[in-house]
């Protein structure tokens, strides 16, 4: 499969996931024009719907240097700091595909196999980085997001946990390392981020699963 044609593939998984259509009206664009079709717009359901996400993943300074923290930011069609796009093994977009590829434990595997998965990566203008949306050590508590190498097996890899957000559109997304499976570490974003200069996104224990998840670990993807 092509890169673009994953791209795509991935992208469309997440905003399936999410309970949303490609087709019919398309919100403005919110994402640079050079980032195309693959590009894809994580926002927090505390925050925002898929026509007004007002929060996205977004790289602090759009800086493509690994530890480069990525934060929640209003979207925008001209700052690249927002360009992202979604990818995953050439096999599919289930962890079991991405276990099959080693890039997730046979513990994730044997807890998620059936569930969807993406790699999150920086794209500037649409150009591919490297570097994707991770954690630089196995998942724990209040661990903040940053840019790691997308070879790094487990860390780059977030699951869509459809499983643990019965009821609702949105769904928690949880780290492809993450050891605790009763309550696994899944991304969160704290207080008002519109007040904060620097609200970078964190992991935690998911609580409240699987039916009454609290909505700043729920999350929805688009494309913008």
């Amino acid at each position: 499969m092509s890169i673009k044609r994953k791209m795509l593939a991935a992208a469309a998984t997440l905003t399936v996931a999410a309970g949303v259509s490609t087709m019919g009206t398309v919100p403005a664009a919110a994402a640079t024009p050079q980032c195309g079709p693959g590009c894809i717009q994580i926002f927090s359901a505390k925050f925002g719907t898929r026509d007004s996400p007002n929060f996205v993943e977004t790289v602090f300074q759009g800086k493509a240097l690994v530890g480069q923290p990525t934060i929640v930011a209003p979207p925008s069609s001209t700052d690249p700091a927002g360009d992202l796009i979604a990818t995953h093994p050439a096999s599919g977009n289930l962890v079991s595909e991405f276990f099959a590829a080693g890039m997730v434990s046979a513990a994730v595997n044997q807890h998620f196999g059936t569930e969807t998965a993406a790699q999150i990566e920086f794209a500037p203008f649409g150009r591919r980085t490297g570097l994707c949306s991770g954690l630089a050590a196995a998942a724990s508590q209040n661990e903040g997001l940053t840019l790691q190498p997308c070879s790094t097996p487990g860390t780059t890899v977030w699951i869509i946990d459809r499983a643990d957000s019965i009821g609702t559109a949105a769904f928690p997304i949880v780290s492809g390392s993450t050891t605790d499976f009763a309550h696994p570490f899944a991304m969160i974003v704290h207080g008002n981020v519109a007040r904060k200069r620097f609200p970078q996104i964190k992991v935690q224990r998911l609580r409240g699963n699987p039916d009454n998840v609290r909505i700043s670990q729920l999350w929805g993807a688009r494309n913008p």
